[in-house]
């Protein structure tokens, strides 16, 4: 019986072995199956109710003993529901006191202790009663060991020493231990052990009071568009922290929720026991739902709605998309024009359109040609930006072949449509292209174009005619020629016919033939708006004639002044080829008579001859040999070359000494002009500076202070910005300088009295000619006087007024300048004089002269 005191809620009952025994609503308790009574649990049943709105538990216990009736009797107790004298005792095993091993029986068994995981007391709650039979004659101490006793988690488990009462002191959890092993142990008063330690087992009982957890809150999957049903989409997994052999941890999935509900509302089912997802129905199309999801419930208690603890988790499952619309053109017809001879053209954009997902093998487009161009002129690559086609020319385009192209252009995708589905008409477009024509240039035929002639071919002589076409055969146009290239200046063309003449001999030994080839470019223009032109050349073919006579080779050689070794061997040049060159016939010339005496010659092979002494000695020197040498040609020629010959003295070895080398060699005529230019030049440098050097030297007189015993100016002329003067500025005693003490006190100017330097409106009054000024080794009485002249000078600047410079620090025994007087007497200065002086003192004329302005 339950008392809910009034809370008016709904209470559920569960046992703890739900195997054996079930309590229905009523609170009546049955039995489950058949028990026997070996297999009745030694443990007590624990019934829990559980109020469903407040989650509130309140546990009790029953007791169940056999009875001598046919029905069992059930006892119903509440906590504290058993008393000191009703607990079940655990006796110790008798000892056999006649053996030294005190074993004990084999068949003892004692059945494991039952506890209830999260009981509400009361604390310490009894469980078991352990008892010795030996007991009876003396007293006894009983104690337990072990983890939950005397080892951690400590002082869970206690026993009363005298009676043996093994209690539980607070409330046990099975998800944290799920059993406990202990060992009883009897001892006298004495601490002597009376009986051997027995083995206890607590198991803890699990109750339901863990919910499912879902290993993730939220799922994500994916599943292909159009699957069929029973495609498998993902798992979701859900733990449980009770014990999974008992129907606390057995769990069952299942689907709340579906969004959305399209279309229809049942699209996926879940395994109850595995959480695998599966589909149920068809019609899953991404382009209409891309995204489902689902809200999963995972039930322990195998489910119950009412007893199960439950939680939920979320599915997202994503439709991937796959390839079952075909991208479609849109219009049937696309137009573009291209102007002939160009490549690498846009034509035309052709635009599809595709429900698959974008910039994916689904949707992106492939275009191909299907009809309309034989000869591979267009292709359409894709633009990868906005998936257009892009009609391009690849291939040059003749106006006056083909004015207009119709092509038929197909679309697919990267990867083939899904099974069953096919092509639409929309997948086919025509592409009208009209070609545009332009002025395109004229062109040679055959370019380049070989001819082949004899070379010497004299001016004026017509070689061939040189003609180009005009492609554009609806255009009336005109063609002019004109020449182009021409190396070396020998042919002429006629602007209206191209005929192509000389203006020059052909030589084909001339350095612009390369390989007895000569190229020449030649220039057609038609008269189109604008014209245009094409060039062409033209390779003439010169044939050798014998018209180069040959000359020996080397023309210059040394030999010494004994004839043994006196051979010089030598060959000739011949600019014609054979058969007009080699072999060479040589011959020494007649004259002049002692070449004969002197030298002879022999002829080696075909192409080379030797030269050698006649006579056992010749004077050292150079000698020039003269010999005749003609050629093969058909006409022979025959030309005298001169072998200029240096004749040494030689070493052993038989070459020429160092010295005789340098007289040999001497000085060529190139040389020696080269020397003396280069001597004239040294001198011709050396001669511009001396004159740069002395007019140096007079400018800078020039600019020096002019010191004249008659009339001496450096009063007037002061140079400020030179540091350090030159020798002409150091000849002063300057003790005059340092001796402020000299000059009279009244004299000295009022420091901060300036003159006004400007000019008087009066008339300038007429100076006297200043006197001479005196030595300048009086340096005190040459200040003194330019400063009187500059006292009666009303227009001379205030050179004596207070001007401020720079400090440059105290200590000097010379006074300053300032403190020079100057008398006012107005005596009269000509200036005039300075006009005499040149041209670097006019302007001082004009300021101090007597003009008015």
């Amino acid at each position: 019986r339950f008392v809910d005191c009034g809370r008016g809620g709904l209470v559920r009952f569960e046992c703890s072995n739900p195997s054996d025994f079930r309590i229905e609503v009523d609170g009546v308790v049955y039995a489950a199956r058949s028990i026997e009574l070996s297999t009745l649990p030694a443990s007590l049943l624990l019934i829990k109710a559980s109020d469903t709105t407040t989650q509130q538990q309140w546990v009790t216990q029953v007791k169940l003993t056999p009875s001598t009736d046919y029905n069992q009797q059930v006892q119903q107790v509440a906590a504290p529901p058993v008393m000191s004298e009703d607990l079940q005792e655990i006796v110790f095993p008798s000892r056999n006191t006649d053996s030294q091993l005190k074993r004990m029986k084999r068949d003892w068994v004692i059945p494991p202790i039952n506890v209830p995981e999260n009981s509400r007391g009361p604390f310490p709650q009894e469980l078991v009663r352990i008892r010795s039979d030996n007991d009876k004659n003396r007293l006894l101490r009983y104690s337990v060991t072990g983890p939950g006793a005397d080892q951690p988690p400590t002082s869970v488990f206690i026993i009363d020493p005298i009676s043996g009462e093994l209690s539980v002191k607070k409330p046990l959890d099975r998800e944290h231990i799920s059993n406990f092993h202990l060992r009883a142990h009897a001892v006298d008063l004495n601490g002597n052990q009376v009986e051997n330690p027995i083995d206890i087992v607590i198991n803890v009982i699990d109750m339901n009071d863990n919910r499912p957890e879902f290993t993730h809150q939220i799922w994500n999957g994916s599943v292909p568009e159009g699957s069929k049903p029973g495609t498998f989409v993902m798992t979701v997994t859900s733990v449980d922290k009770d014990d999974p052999k008992t129907a606390n941890g057995m769990l069952r999935y299942k689907i709340l929720s579906q969004n959305p509900e399209s279309p229809t509302s049942n699209m996926f089912t879940i395994n109850n026991k595995t959480g695998g997802i599966i589909t149920v129905a068809a019609g899953l199309d991404r382009e209409k739902v891309p995204q489902y999801t689902l809200i999963i419930q995972a039930t322990d208690m195998e489910g119950n709605p009412m007893y199960g603890l439950s939680n939920t988790a979320t599915a997202v499952i994503r439709v991937t998309d796959v390839n079952d619309n075909a991208p479609e053109f849109t219009a049937e017809t696309f137009f573009g024009e291209v102007p002939e001879n160009r490549v690498n053209v846009i034509v035309a954009n052709l635009t599809v359109t595709d429900k698959d997902q974008p910039n994916t093998p689904a949707w992106n487009a492939v275009y191909k040609i299907t009809g309309g161009d034989p000869t591979g002129r267009f292709s359409v690559p894709t633009d990868p930006t906005t998936n257009e086609g892009l009609v391009t020319v690849v291939k040059p385009i003749d106006y006056e072949t083909s004015r207009t192209y119709v092509l038929t252009v197909e679309a697919k995708n990267e990867v083939s449509l899904a099974r069953g589905i096919h092509s639409p008409r929309q997948s086919t477009a025509t592409v009208s292209i009209r070609v545009i024509d332009v002025n395109e240039s004229p062109y040679f035929e055959p370019n380049p174009k070989l001819i082949k002639l004899e070379e010497g071919m004299m001016p004026e002589s017509t070689l061939c005619t040189f003609t180009a076409q005009d492609p554009d055969r609806f255009m009336q146009q005109t063609i002019r020629y004109s020449k182009l290239a021409d190396p070396a200046d020998w042919l002429r063309i006629d602007p209206h016919t191209g005929r192509i003449t000389t203006i020059a001999i052909l030589d084909r030994e001339s350095p612009y033939v390369k390989n007895s080839l000569y190229n020449a470019t030649f220039l057609a223009s038609d008269s189109g708006i604008p014209p245009a032109s094409g060039t062409g050349t033209l390779q003439i073919f010169l044939l050798d004639i014998n018209d180069n006579a040959p000359v020996v080779f080397p023309q210059e050689t040394e030999i010494c002044e004994k004839p043994e070794p006196n051979a010089i061997n030598i060959t000739a040049l011949d600019g014609d080829l054979n058969p007009n060159a080699g072999p060479f016939a040589f011959e020494l010339a007649h004259r002049p008579a002692d070449v004969g005496r002197n030298w002879t010659i022999t002829r080696v092979s075909g192409d080379y001859a030797q030269v050698s002494l006649k006579i056992g000695f010749l004077e050292s020197g150079i000698y020039d040999i003269p010999i005749l040498i003609t050629d093969s040609g058909n006409l022979p020629m025959t030309n005298t070359s001169y072998l200029r010959i240096k004749v040494c003295q030689c070493d052993f070895n038989g070459d020429c000494t160092d010295q005789q080398h340098i007289m040999a060699a001497g000085l060529g005529t190139g040389a020696i002009i080269s020397i003396l230019l280069c001597i004239i030049i040294l001198l011709i440098l050396v001669l511009m500076f001396v004159v740069w050097m002395k007019r140096r030297d007079k400018e800078r007189q020039a600019k020096q202070l002019l010191i004249d015993p008659e009339d001496d100016v450096r009063d007037n002329i002061l140079k400020y910005d030179e540091e350090g003067g030159g020798e002409e500025d150091q000849d002063y005693d300057l003790s005059q300088l340092q001796q402020p003490d000299t000059i009279e006190p009244d004299a000295i100017k009022p420091v901060g009295i300036r003159r006004l330097d400007e000019r008087p409106l009066h008339p300038e009054p007429q100076y006297p000619i200043r006197s001479a000024a005196p030595h300048p080794g009086d340096i005190g009485d040459f200040i003194n006087e330019g400063l009187k002249a500059a006292d009666n000078d009303p227009t001379a600047p205030p050179y004596d007024s207070l001007l401020v410079f720079d400090y440059e620090g105290s200590g000097s025994t010379a006074g300053s300048l300032s403190s020079l007087n100057s008398s006012s007497s107005g005596g009269d200065q000509d200036y005039d004089y300075l006009n005499d002086w040149g041209p670097r003192f006019r302007k001082l004329a004009d300021m101090y002269g007597g003009n008015d302005d």
